[in-house]
């Protein structure tokens, strides 16, 4: 080997190394650029792009900001990291290439002996060259990609000043493309007008269920075909039972401003013989006991029944004529029982299909300061005494007595009778004749016969009745009328009458039946009229008719209560 050759060699080798060293430091240059870290010689290592088979940079698969592969748009530092990349492939190229094109280079500028010497000296074993301390590339799949640097906020706030509108921009499209990104489902909805039964919808989805449950479907559709059956036949039952009621509607009650409203007492409604012994002997407590061990059994009618169930007819009946129709008969049951004893007169009303509405149980304290506040025309009890108190409140009111015997009513018209003096009318007539005897009372009457009489305490009930009537003579229903009024009395026609006829004419009443018996016994003659109710003063009148079985009320009203006092 000659000395041209050797030197010749130390000055390429000089000239490689200075070539690698300039090629390091751009590349530590380029890579704090772009954030790719190259280590120095010795100590620490080159950590490089990875590249694939084709020589180009694999770029790295991990978001800033997140653990998962990054899918955002490009950003403003994009045409950075790009020239980065060319730069670090453009220097892989070049150390590949580097011993050739150097050599090329020399052989180009030396001449042809010089050619021919190194042509030997290639020819010749070459020591071996030590390796770059580099390390050797590793296959693509050999380890998972290495996770970004954390993102530091002081790069983020440089990016943010140098131009803040583009980076507003690309962090406005890396959410847009994230949404954009995830993967939408569309799931089909059924409106509601399709929703099916779940038998007809089982045969969609029966694959899904489970074996046990399917066997169990046939049998709890028999079960509620069966439930059907017997809702069905129930149904049917109380249908009929229905169908044979007169009417199967409840008709609501009239407004009491335009309502005549008869306010009955418990035990005038209903027969509480049994109850109110109880409670005589053996104090309240048991009779409350009594009430509530017995609520369930029905009550017995009263005495006052049969003339409510014939309030109720005439009720009907104007419904029929005027549907719309307020002027009626209201019913209210008014007694001074507890309230745990209502459950058993309620029982009792429905039972019996009366269609009363309005209740007051006062417990125990006198109803007749409610009677007023009801706006009662007429209250009918078996408490004499509660009588007498709603007579001096100026209530027409009286005492309630049931027949002896049993005796047929008819149920499709109210009669109602009336004796005249001290009832329908005043008792001035009977002062008279208490006080001066009978001579001097035809005397009296016949004087003053063509003067009116002072009306009497059942005066105002009697126009209740007539009103209604003329209801049914406007339809042409006179002979069919369902109420009839009777005038039953003991004066004398010839004598004393036509006072009283021409009183109820100055009134602009009528009287269907007026009868005078100059002093007989009425009790004959009612039974005859068969009324639902009798009103009289004197109590001889009520026990006769009491015997032959009418039911009377005694208003307590006039001399005769007096002199009975």
């Amino acid at each position: 080997m000659s000395q041209t050759s050797l030197k010749q060699k130390k000055k390429n080798e000089t000239g490689s190394r200075n070539s690698k060293d300039s090629l390091d430091t751009e590349k530590r240059k380029d890579s704090e650029k772009s954030g790719v870290r190259l280590s120095t010689q010795g100590s620490q290592e080159l950590s490089l792009p990875k590249t694939d088979s084709r020589g180009y940079v694999v770029r790295n698969q991990w978001s800033r900001t997140s653990r998962s592969p990054s899918t955002r748009a490009p950003s403003v530092d994009e045409p950075r990291s790009k020239n980065t990349s060319l730069k670090v492939e453009m220097g892989d190229e070049m150390k590949r290439n580097l011993p050739s094109s150097s050599t090329t280079s020399r052989t180009s500028s030396t001449s042809p002996s010089q050619q021919e010497s190194l042509k030997q000296l290639s020819e010749e074993p070459s020591p071996p060259t030590p390796p770059l301390p580099s390390t050797p590339p590793m296959p693509l799949d050999s380890h998972p990609p290495t996770p970004p640097e954390p993102f530091s906020s002081s790069r983020r706030s440089t990016k943010m000043h140098e131009n803040p509108e583009a980076w507003a921009q690309g962090i406005l499209r890396e959410i847009r493309d994230s949404r954009d990104s995830m993967p939408q489902r569309d799931y089909p909805r059924t409106p509601p007008t399709e929703w099916k039964a779940y038998i007809q919808r089982r045969s969609t989805y029966s694959s899904q269920l489970d074996q046990d449950c399917l066997s169990e479907l046939p049998r709890q559709h028999h079960q509620r075909e069966e439930e059907e059956d017997e809702d069905e036949a129930y149904w049917a039952s109380v249908k009929t039972l229905y169908e044979k009621i007169p009417s199967c509607s409840r008709p609501r009650p009239p407004k009491p401003k335009n309502a005549i409203t008869i306010a009955v007492s418990s035990r005038a409604l209903f027969n509480m013989v049994d109850g109110r012994k109880i409670y005589e002997e053996e104090g309240l407590e048991k009779y409350m006991e009594y009430q509530l061990n017995n609520e369930n059994v029905i009550l017995t009618p009263g005495p006052a029944f049969r003339f409510v169930k014939a309030l109720q007819h005439v009720n009907a009946r104007l419904r029929e004529l005027y549907p719309s129709e307020q002027d009626l008969f209201d019913i209210v049951l008014m007694t001074n029982n507890h309230a745990q004893v209502g459950v058993r007169l309620i029982n009792s009303v429905n039972h019996y299909g009366l269609l009363i509405d309005r209740f007051c149980l006062t417990g125990g304290k006198s109803p007749i300061g409610y009677l007023k506040a009801y706006l009662t025309n007429l209250y009918l009890s078996a408490d004499s005494e509660k009588v007498q108190e709603a007579i001096q409140e100026g209530i027409a009111s009286a005492t309630m007595f049931d027949g002896a015997k049993d005796m047929a009513y008819c149920d499709t018209q109210l009669r109602v009778a009336f004796d005249g003096d001290a009832v329908l009318f005043s008792d001035e007539s009977e002062h008279i004749a208490k006080e001066h005897g009978l001579d001097k009372f035809f005397q009296h009457e016949t004087l003053f016969e063509n003067k009116p009489l002072a009306q009497g305490p059942l005066k105002g009930f009697l126009e209740d009745l007539g009103r209604l009537q003329k209801k049914f003579y406007a339809k042409d229903e006179r002979l069919l009328c369902p109420i009839r009024t009777y005038l039953v009395t003991a004066r004398s026609a010839a004598s004393s009458g036509a006072r009283v006829l021409k009183t109820l004419r100055r009134w602009g009443l009528e009287i269907d039946e007026a009868l005078f018996l100059a002093g007989a016994p009425k009790g004959p003659i009612l039974v005859k009229i068969r009324p639902h109710i009798f009103f009289d003063d004197h109590m001889f009148h009520i026990e006769g008719a009491q015997k032959f079985g009418t039911i009377t009320a005694h208003v307590p009203y006039g001399i005769n209560q007096k002199m009975n006092n």
